[in-house]
């Protein structure tokens, strides 16, 4: 297949994906049944936020400046995450768009969606039949793509250092406030915290306040998000760290649903947000610059000069296409190994 009809396959898909169609409700209603994290209005949300780069203009945009017009014999290998819907699509893409096979290796708590998506592309285009495979174990590649944490990302550099690679470990996000934000601001802060129930990398998990900030300016903005509490699996969450401060008593904020706690890591625990304040932008840049490998992306509306992307509020889960996981372009590595 050439570089245009690949194009052509990922935009049929994208179609495919916004046409509400009964066999794909199907599909997600299976997927939700299956992982009860993975409900429906939020598999919704995955498959929206990766059809809408599905388009012609996008894909030849991002495309475009690679040497990508022929197909390569080359497999790759992909280890696949499943903390939220079709968390590794954009590596699927990457692989199949630069005409590389792609060897797949789901992970269990994604299966359903991943494998119907590769069998559509197959559909729409039976030329991707000899590219795809889908597999329990990965053999006979040449790259490799694995995302995991950091105690898989050791057992990865272990088994595919001698390969081309690509390895991610634990990342979260966080969001700067300055106090000068809006509540349609806050309200859209809700959904870079709650959206997937807060278990995807870029989720915010950590907020940087101004010294004197009012907390409850913040809970008001997300209030629109109580609802977030009727998922059991998220409550347990709430109810077992909110028993856990309350028993060391451990100073932390509450608002029914989100419990805020000061502390200095980036990673919390779900239902919980870690905060510090800062005294200056100057010197939140600097202590952002060195957190930047914990870091997928940042979400303010402050111009900060930091090498982690910086998105506006309620973007953190509408990744673009040139948003790479962990600030690894990802065809840049496969560009790079074409020969």
């Amino acid at each position: 297949m050439t570089k245009k009809q690949r194009i052509e396959t990922f935009c049929s898909l994208g179609e495919y994906l916004f046409s509400g169609s009964l066999h794909l409700q199907q599909i997600i209603e299976s997927a939700a049944y299956y992982n009860s994290w993975f409900t429906q209005p939020n598999i919704r949300k995955a498959l929206e936020a990766a059809a809408q780069n599905l388009t012609t203009e996008k894909l030849e945009n991002w495309l475009g400046p690679y040497p990508f017009d022929e197909e390569t014999d080359k497999t790759v290998g992909l280890i696949m995450a499943g903390n939220i819907p079709l968390v590794g699509f954009h590596d699927i893409l990457c692989v199949l768009g630069a005409g590389f096979n792609v060897l797949v290796k789901p992970s269990s708590d994604d299966l359903k969606l991943t494998t119907h998506l590769l069998d559509k592309l197959q559909e729409i285009a039976p030329s991707f039949s000899h590219k795809i495979t889908i597999a329990e174990r990965l053999s006979d590649f040449d790259l490799v793509i694995a995302t995991g944490n950091d105690n898989s990302a050791r057992y990865f550099s272990y088994y595919f250092g001698n390969k081309p690679h690509i390895i991610r470990k634990n990342r979260n996000s966080a969001a700067v406030l300055t106090g000068k934000e809006s509540k349609d601001e806050l309200q859209q802060l809700g959904n870079d915290i709650f959206d997937y129930f807060g278990l995807g990398c870029r989720n915010v998990s950590k907020l940087f306040l101004p010294e004197g900030y009012d907390i409850s300016t913040f809970f008001e903005g997300i209030a629109h998000f109580s609802d977030v509490f009727n998922h059991h699996k998220y409550a347990n969450n709430y109810d077992y760290n909110k028993s856990i401060y309350l028993i060391n008593g451990d100073r932390h904020y509450d608002n029914g649903f989100l419990l805020v706690k000061h502390d200095e890591r980036i990673a919390s625990p779900l239902a919980v947000l870690y905060h510090e304040t800062y005294s200056s932008i100057g010197a939140l840049t600097e202590q952002l610059t060195t957190l930047a490998p914990q870091l997928q992306c940042v979400v303010s509306h402050e111009k900060l000069i930091i090498p982690t992307p910086v998105v506006d509020f309620g973007q953190s889960q509408q990744p673009a296409l040139d948003d790479y996981a962990d600030g690894v372009n990802t065809l840049d590595f496969l560009a790079s190994n074409m020969e």
